[in-house]
């Protein structure tokens, strides 16, 4: 049976090898961007998606380099016509999701 959702499920592929992420989190926007000119005619319903990845693979990486690293294993799914046309990130290492979490129990 054909998924509903096969780019995201590209997606979840690849960075689940890729990364071994301890989160992941794959939130397709595409539905909030369909009346946009640029997706006027557009031959896919997953263009956009925001995309939350903690691991440790993240470890002494500055954020540019996290996001360079999460773009070249998407490069195709971003390049081909009808692929990814916008993608947000939100890379973190377990310690930095941890500090995060510490700090909203105690809010």
């Amino acid at each position: 049976m054909a998924s509903n959702t096969p780019m995201e499920d590209v997606m979840r592929d690849k960075i689940a090898h890729a990364f071994t992420p301890a989160t992941l989190v794959i939130r397709n926007d595409s539905h909030l961007h369909a009346h946009h000119a640029a997706m006027q005619g557009a031959t896919s319903k997953e263009t956009h998606f925001h995309v939350t990845i903690t691991s440790a693979a993240f470890e002494s990486k500055m954020q540019p380099a996290r996001h360079r690293m999460v773009y070249a294993l998407l490069k195709d799914e971003m390049s081909r016509e009808g692929g990814i046309h916008a993608l947000q990130l939100k890379t973190k290492t377990p310690a930095e999701e941890q500090r995060e979490a510490e700090k909203k129990a105690q809010a």
